[in-house]
C-alpha cells in the first residue's frame, strides 16, 4: 500500500514520541528535561542500568548511546511491539485520530488472500495440536518424551501430529466452510496428477508450525514417524505466505530474546533450536530446509551483528560451515560478521546439551572462532607446502578469496590476520629469516596492497626506521585507497571542531557518514552527542580529547582555509558542504565501480560500460559544483579542494625513490 505525500509528516507531527516511548520505559527525571521534551531512560532494546536512551520530543528521535539504536517513532514501534511498517502506521494514525488513505484495490485484494491463507494455517496449526493429544498421536508423544521436550515446550512450539490417513486434514478443514483451493493454496494439501481430491502432504509425521517474525503462522514443517520414509523430514512448498529462502525457524521469539542480549545462534534444525531454547538459549534459528541463502544472512545481521553459526562436528557440518564462509564474504562490513561454533565429536547440539548440559554448549560458544579462522583452515588443513609452487598456490587461493570482500578496511584486516597465520605456520623470526624449513623470508603484504613480492638486494642496509612524528601523521595511519578517504574525513571534522556552531546543522550527514578511522568515528559520536547541550566544543573536549588534539596538529588539517579561518562561518559553511558532498559522491562511484566491475566476465557488456561511464559523469559533476562564488571565499573553498586534491592525486603517502 503506498501512502500519499505528506502523509507520514502530518502523521509525526501529531505524535509525541516521548509518549510512544513512554509505554515501555521509566523516565531518569533526574537526567530528563521535560519542558524542552528532552528525556532520557535506560535502553529498552538492551540491558542497562544507566539511563542511556535519549529521546528528542522536538526532532521526533530517539537513540541509544550504548547499543546505538535510533529512529522515530514509527521505527520504534516496530522494533518493540514485532509490527510491520503498516501495521505501525495504523496504530499511531489511529492514536492521532487520522484516518488511513484507501487502500489500492489490487494490494487490498493480495492482502486479504493472505489474511485468509494465514487463517487456513492457524487451523490447520490447531488440527495438529488436538491430533497430537488423542491415541493416533501416543508414538508421537512416546518420541518427544524420549527426546526429553518438556510440556512447556511442546505447548510453546505448538507441536503437532498428523495422523497417517490421505485426507484427516483436508476433511477437517472442509468441514469448517474452508475452500479446497484455499486449503491447496496454503501448501496444506495437494493436488493429485489424475484430478482427484487433494490429499493430505503431512501424514504420519510430527509438526512444527514456522511462523513468521510477526508471529504468523506461514507454513508447516514434518518429521517422519516412518524410519523407512522417503523423507526424514519435509517443509512445506513455496506459497504466497512463505519463501523458504527468506525465513527462520523461530525468528520472533529469537529476535526478541537477542534483544535482551542473548546471542543469536543459528543451528541445523528444528529440534536443535527447540533444544536450545529449551536450555535457556532463546536466541536460536533455523534455515528451513536449505543452506543458508544471502536473504537469511541479512535476517540475521537484521537480529544480531555477529550470529554464530553453529554446526554439527561431522563433515557434512564443516562443509556446509564452508558453504557459509563463501556466501557472507562479499557480504562482510564493519559491524557485521560470523562466529563459528563447530560441536565435538560429530554432535548436534541437542545431543551436546544431553551429554553435558547448558554448560557444555555455552563453552563450545564461548569458543566459537571468527571467520578468517574457517578459511585459513580449509586452504591449510591437511596440506603440506614444503615447495616453492605449493606455497604460491596457498597465496593464489587466499588472495582470491580474500579479494570477494567488497568492504576495503575488512579486506585489508583479513590480509593482515592471513599475513599473521602465514608467517606463524611457515616459521618467520621477526627479521623476516626463516625457521622450522619453511617459508619465504617474506611479509605477505601483498594480501593488502596486491603487489608482487620484493627482496631487498643482497647486502643493502635496511630502510631507515620512520621517526615518530612521521609515524603519527594521517597520512600513514591509513592506507592504500583508504587514504583519499581520511585526508577528506579529517578536513571534514576539523571543520565542524572549528565552527562548532554547524554540528547541528549537518547533524544528518555526520550521522549517517561512514568512516575509515576509529578516532574519527569517535570523535564524530563525540559531535553527536553534543548536539542540545549548550557549549558544544567542551561537551566535545570532555569525550574525545585526545583525538580532536591529534586531529588539529595534522598540518594539512591546520592549514585548511575553513580552520585557519575560525570567525568566518559563513565561509565554513560552505565549504563543509561542498566536501561532505565530494565524499559521498567519491563513495559512491567506489561502489558503483567495484558492483559493475564484479559483473565483468571476458568483455565487458554495453550495460556495464554505461554504468561505469555514468559513474564517472556523477564524479565530474561532484567536482564542478559550486556552492557559491559570490566575492573572494569561492578562491579560498577553491584552494581547499585543490589542496586536498593535490595530496590525493599526488599520492603523498607513498614513498619516493631516490
Amino acid at each position: 500500500m503506498s501512502l500519499p505525500p505528506g502523509f507520514l509528516d502530518e502523521l509525526r507531527n501529531r505524535v509525541s514520541i516521548s509518549q510512544v516511548v513512554g509505554r515501555k520505559v521509566v523516565w531518569d527525571m533526574r537526567k530528563s528535561n521535560q519542558a524542552k521534551g528532552d528525556m532520557w531512560a535506560p535502553c529498552p532494546f538492551h540491558q542497562e542500568k544507566s539511563a542511556s536512551f535519549h529521546v528528542d520530543d522536538r526532532k521526533g528521535y530517539y537513540y541509544c548511546f550504548g547499543c546505538h539504536a535510533k529512529g522515530d517513532a514509527l521505527s520504534f514501534l516496530r522494533e518493540t511491539e514485532n509490527v510491520g511498517f503498516m501495521e505501525a502506521v495504523e496504530i499511531l494514525a489511529r492514536e492521532a485520530g487520522m484516518t488511513m488513505p484507501a487502500r489500492d484495490p489490487k494490494a487490498a485484494e493480495r492482502a486479504d488472500r493472505r489474511t485468509e491463507l494465514t487463517r487456513v494455517m492457524e487451523e490447520a496449526v490447531k488440527y495438529y495440536r488436538m491430533q497430537l493429544s488423542t491415541q493416533a498421536g501416543a508414538e508421537a508423544r512416546a518420541y518427544i518424551q524420549r527426546r526429553g521436550l518438556t510440556p512447556e515446550t511442546v505447548s510453546r512450539f505448538e507441536l503437532g501430529f498428523a495422523p497417517d490417513q490421505r485426507q484427516g486434514l483436508f476433511n477437517a478443514l472442509v468441514q469448517k466452510g474452508i475452500a479446497a483451493e484455499l486449503i491447496v493454496e496454503a501448501g496444506l494439501c495437494a493436488k493429485p496428477d489424475d484430478g482427484g481430491a487433494p490429499y493430505d502432504r503431512f501424514r504420519g509425521r510430527i509438526i512444527y508450525p514456522i511462523r513468521d517474525a510477526r508471529g504468523r503462522a506461514i507454513s508447516l514443517g514434518g518429521r517422519a514417524m516412518d524410519p523407512n520414509a522417503r523423507a526424514k523430514y519435509l517443509n512445506g512448498p513455496e506459497t504466497p505466505l512463505f519463501d523458504k529462502g527468506r525465513s527462520l525457524y523461530n525468528h520472533g521469539p529469537a529476535r526478541e530474546a537477542c534483544g535482551k542480549g542473548q546471542p543469536l545462534i543459528v543451528c541445523e534444525g528444528y529440534m536443535d533450536v527447540i533444544a536450545l531454547a529449551q536450555a535457556g538459549f532463546g536466541g536460536a534459528v533455523a534455515p528451513l530446509g536449505t543452506a543458508v541463502t544471502e536473504e537469511q544472512l541479512h535476517l540475521m545481521w537484521r537480529i544480531h551483528d555477529e550470529p554464530v553459526i553453529a554446526l554439527d562436528g561431522d563433515t557434512a557440518g564443516i562443509r556446509a560451515a564452508m558453504r557459509v564462509v563463501d556466501l557472507a564474504l562479499p557480504l562482510l562490513e564493519a559491524g557485521k560478521a560470523l562466529r563459528f561454533a563447530i560441536l565435538p565429536g560429530g554432535q548436534d547440539p541437542d545431543e551436546l546439551i544431553k551429554a553435558g548440559g547448558p554448560g557444555a554448549m555455552q563453552k563450545v560458544l564461548d569458543g566459537a572462532r571468527p571467520m578468517v579462522d574457517l578459511l585459513w583452515q580449509r586452504e591449510t588443513e591437511g596440506k603440506v607446502f614444503d615447495s616453492p609452487e605449493r606455497r604460491a598456490a596457498l597465496d593464489k587461493s587466499l588472495r582470491t578469496a580474500i579479494s570477494r570482500i567488497r568492504d576495503a578496511s575488512i579486506r585489508r584486516h583479513y590480509g593482515a590476520e592471513v599475513d599473521r597465520l602465514r608467517r606463524d605456520l611457515f616459521g618467520f623470526s621477526a627479521t623476516g629469516g626463516q625457521g622450522g624449513g619453511q617459508g619465504t623470508g617474506q611479509g605477505f603484504t601483498a594480501y593488502r596492497e596486491d603487489r608482487p613480492f620484493r627482496r631487498r638486494p643482497f647486502g643493502a642496509k635496511p630502510p631507515a626506521l620512520p621517526l615518530p612524528a612521521t609515524r603519527s601523521t594521517l597520512l600513514v595511519a591509513a592506507e592504500g585507497e583508504a587514504v583519499p578517504d581520511h585526508l577528506r574525513e579529517a578536513v571534514i571534522l576539523a571543520i565542524l571542531a572549528t565552527h562548532p556552531v554547524l554540528i547541528p546543522e549537518f547533524e544528518s550527514q555526520l550521522e549517517t557518514m561512514r568512516f575509515s578511522d576509529p578516532a574519527h568515528e569517535r570523535l564524530a559520536e563525540a559531535m553527536l552527542q553534543a548536539i542540545g547541550a549548550g557549549e558544544i566544543l567542551p561537551r566535545i573536549m570532555q569525550a574525545a580529547g585526545a583525538d580532536l588534539d591529534r586531529l588539529l596538529r595534522q598540518p594539512h588539517v591546520r592549514t585548511a582555509p575553513p580552520v585557519l579561518r575560525h570567525d568566518d562561518t559563513a565561509f565554513a559553511r560552505m565549504c563543509l558542504a561542498e566536501e561532505l558532498a565530494k565524499a559521498e559522491a567519491a563513495r559512491a562511484v567506489r561502489a558503483e565501480v567495484a558492483e559493475a566491475a564484479e559483473e565483468l566476465e571476458g568483455l565487458a557488456d554495453e550495460g556495464v560500460t554505461w554504468r561505469l561511464s555514468e559513474a564517472n559523469r556523477a564524479r565530474e559533476r561532484a567536482e564542478r559544483s559550486k556552492l557559491d562564488d559570490t566575492s573572494d571565499m569561492g578562491e579560498d573553498r577553491a584552494a581547499l579542494s585543490a589542496q586536498l586534491q593535490a595530496l590525493i592525486d599526488g599520492e603523498v603517502w607513498r614513498k619516493r625513490k631516490g
